[in-house]
This record gives C-alpha cells, sequence and structure tokens, in this order.
C-alpha cells in the first residue's frame, strides 16, 4: 500500500498546480481559526465577537468545524479528478501497465492516496477543532471535550466517499471538467429522483429516505447543518426546533457502501476498456 501512495505522490508532486490546490485544500479548514478570533464592531455600541458566543464549546465544536470544512473538499476533489485525466492525457496509464503495474494496483493507487489524504485532512481538522475548544470552551473535562468525536469519523468517510466518486467519474469520462460536471448533473438527478418518489409516496418525508441512499445526497446526511442545534442551545424552549444531529452507524455504512460500489466499477472500467 505505501509503495502505491507513494508513487501516487511523485505523480502529484511534480505538477504545481496540485501542489498549490492540495495546499489550498489544506489550510482553507483552518479558517476557523481566523473565525474564532474574529470581533465584529457594530458602529461602537457594541463588539461581536464569535469565540464568545458559546459556539466553540465542546462538545458542539467537534460537530460545527467538521460542517463547514466538509465544504472545502471541493479544492481536492480538482486533483482528483486531475489524476486521471493527466493519466490519460499523458499516455501514463498506459505506460504503467506496460512497466508491471496491474490495473488493479492501478485504481488501488488512487483510492489510497485518497484515504491517505482524507485522513490526513482529518487529523488537521481535529487538532485544530482541539486548539480552539482548549482555548475558548467553558467546559474542560474530559469526557465532555471528546464527546462526539464520532464527527470526526463521520468527517473521514465523507471525504473519503465523496473523494471515490469523483474517482469514478474520471476514470468514466476520462477529462477533468467533464467529471467535475457530472457533479453538478448527478446532484440534479438526485433531486429527480426525489420528486419521483414524493408522487409515489406522496410524503416528503418517504422522499427523502429514498434519496438519503443515494450518493451525494448520503454524504452529506453524515453531518447535519449545525445551526439549528446552536439555536436550540440558546432557546431551549424551542421544541419545534429540535431535530436529530447524530451521527448514525447506517449513515456511515451507505456510504462505505457507495465507496465499495464506486471502486469496484472504477476497476471494471479500466478492465474493460481499450487503452
Amino acid at each position: 500500500m505505501l509503495r502505491l501512495v507513494n508513487l501516487e505522490l511523485q505523480k502529484l508532486l511534480l505538477s504545481r498546480t496540485n501542489k498549490i490546490l492540495i495546499f489550498i485544500s489544506f489550510i482553507l479548514p483552518f479558517t476557523v481559526l481566523i473565525l474564532s478570533s474574529i470581533k465584529i464592531n457594530f458602529f461602537g455600541f457594541f463588539t461581536l465577537e464569535l469565540g464568545e458566543l458559546g459556539i466553540f464549546n465542546f462538545p458542539i465544536i467537534w460537530h460545527i468545524t467538521t460542517f463547514f470544512a466538509s465544504y472545502f473538499k471541493f479544492f481536492f476533489a480538482i486533483v482528483v479528478v486531475s489524476m486521471i485525466g493527466n493519466e490519460y492525457s499523458n499516455k501514463t496509464i498506459k505506460q504503467n501497465l506496460i512497466d508491471g503495474l496491474s490495473k488493479k494496483e492501478f485504481i488501488l493507487s488512487k483510492f489510497y492516496t485518497i484515504v491517505f489524504f482524507s485522513l490526513f485532512a482529518t487529523v488537521l481538522i481535529a487538532v485544530a477543532t482541539f486548539l480552539i475548544g482548549l482555548y475558548y470552551s467553558s467546559y474542560t473535562e474530559a469526557n465532555i471535550i471528546f464527546r462526539e468525536t464520532e464527527f470526526l469519523i463521520a468527517y473521514f468517510v465523507k471525504l473519503v466517499g465523496f473523494f471515490t466518486l469523483c474517482l469514478f467519474f474520471g476514470m468514466l469520462l476520462r477529462r477533468s471538467a467533464f467529471a467535475l460536471a457530472f457533479l453538478f448533473l448527478l446532484y440534479i438527478a438526485e433531486w429527480l429522483i426525489f420528486w419521483a418518489a414524493y408522487k409515489i409516496f406522496g410524503t416528503a418525508e418517504m422522499a427523502f429516505r429514498v434519496k438519503g441512499f443515494l450518493p451525494l445526497e448520503s454524504m452529506y446526511n453524515l453531518i447535519d447543518q449545525p445551526v439549528q442545534r446552536l439555536m436550540i442551545a440558546k432557546f431551549p424552549d424551542k421544541n419545534e426546533l429540535t431535530y436529530d444531529y447524530a451521527v448514525h452507524w447506517y449513515e456511515i455504512a451507505i456510504v462505505l457502501g457507495w465507496t465499495a460500489i464506486l471502486v469496484f466499477l472504477s476497476l471494471r472500467l479500466l478492465k474493460k476498456r481499450d487503452l
């Protein structure tokens, strides 16, 4: 595995564009550190400091940081699809196979690299969240600090699933721009399936359940939006705001299932395709 990852890293780091995109994809999630220190002055009447609002308290901070950091995954998604696009445009995929790399190892080298970068990104966001929480949180008990760290697992699985989807589209279309465009088309297709399910079952709840088994929606469902949770913390008597924001095992299982399917389909495409 390390050999395949090392091989892929050597290819990626030869490109200055990839270096920049990788750097951005890892640095941008740390903007939460900047946000935590922002002070907004309202015309001299009062100053609003985000860090003093309680949004960086343990354990809710694990939820907040992983949710917002996940939106920066699109930068590394460009790297993933370019990994495949460059292999075809530069004819290196054929050369790799001639040099003795099997088709299975070729796909696994891409997948292992995805796992490596996803794990690295998860560790970075974990460290950043821990440090911000230690500085701002009014809770210092270990059982509270490490409660809800399952959001980190959900974050990792979400990254791996999304990048594997990009890998599949890259293999399917062989062009980076088309692969990224297909992500948008898949988003539209999932909403069309939602409306079809709504027509069939007659309720939005059942339609959302059906949509929850689809790739993009299942990945989004891993970490629910935390805004409503923050409102509940500020207005605990508002029962209508209550919702289920927890990370569930079956949501992780759905995304892992899609990840396995997409890796398998990528390999099948490569085996059947004339290089």
